[in-house]
């Protein structure tokens, strides 16, 4: 294939792409779409990223898609910085009265109003099967994950992971429950603060040890190691303030729009 013509089937493909996840997919072929990965559901999902690591959170508002990609163009950037300039600021209150169990019991199936929700299936396997990959489940099962590969993008490895040794991948609350509780969320009602801890917006597995080492941190004094990942992290904590109408402390914007490169 020439240049000229190599240049013009990657405008297609873009192109449709685009169509994908906007209005429709008329006049693309199949073949003009990249290659896609096979979703949780067992249909297929195109990723909005180059080496399928995962998925921009510019093109997955609602965290059901896998993964988390980079986010590398300037226009990108200058969107993930619109929407994180559009977030409130207050200061920390205080850690006073919070417990996990008042966001519900871990990885309950039963929260209403997010994705996933009252499929079957508890919420950790559910994000374990949204983004991992050669997933095997629990004989008998269409549940439990047994092993699998995770890309984590905290790291930019892949980890082999099996059940037996459960907590060398945990799921990480994005916005953290407790950080949730010190910005509001304390005065929230229980139904809403099982949202947060239930949706798959805010859930991502990674590798054990660095959902420890972050704890109940924000942007300011805890990112990610894989600087790549650094300005999707931010957007997709942006994404999960902005619905659930947390504000985020002033450091943690500025880091946050600092990633994107503001």
């Amino acid at each position: 294939m020439t240049g000229r013509a190599n240049r013009a089937a990657r405008a297609v493909a873009a192109g449709c792409v685009a169509l994908v996840l906007g209005a429709g997919l008329e006049g693309c072929k199949a073949s003009d779409l990249p290659e896609a990965r096979s979703s949780p559901n067992g249909g297929s999902a195109t990723s909005a990223s180059a080496d399928n690591h995962g998925t921009s959170p510019l093109a997955d508002p609602d965290g059901t898609r896998p993964g988390l990609a980079a986010i590398s163009s300037q226009k990108d950037k200058g969107a993930a910085r619109e929407l994180i300039s559009k977030l409130a600021t207050k200061g920390r209150g205080p850690k006073t009265g919070y417990e996990r169990e008042k966001f519900g019991y871990a990885w309950m199936d039963t929260a209403d109003g997010v994705p996933l929700g009252h499929n079957g299936c508890d919420t950790r396997n559910d994000v374990l099967k949204r983004d991992g990959q050669k997933v095997t489940f629990r004989s008998g099962s269409d549940c439990v994950v047994v092993s699998m590969t995770l890309y984590d993008p905290y790291t930019g490895k892949d980890i082999a992971w099996k059940k037996a040794k459960a907590t060398e991948v945990q799921i990480d609350h994005v916005v953290p429950l407790s950080y949730a509780w010190q910005m509001g969320a304390s005065r929230w009602s229980k139904d809403k603060r099982e949202q947060l801890a239930n949706d798959v917006l805010n859930l991502l597995p990674v590798s054990g040890s660095l959902n420890a080492s972050k704890s109940d941190s924000g942007p300011a004094s805890w990112l990610p190691p894989n600087r790549a990942i650094r300005c999707s992290y931010g957007v997709r904590f942006a994404q999960v303030a902005q619905k659930y109408e947390l504000p985020v402390t002033t450091p943690d914007k500025e880091m946050m729009l600092k990633q994107c490169g503001g």
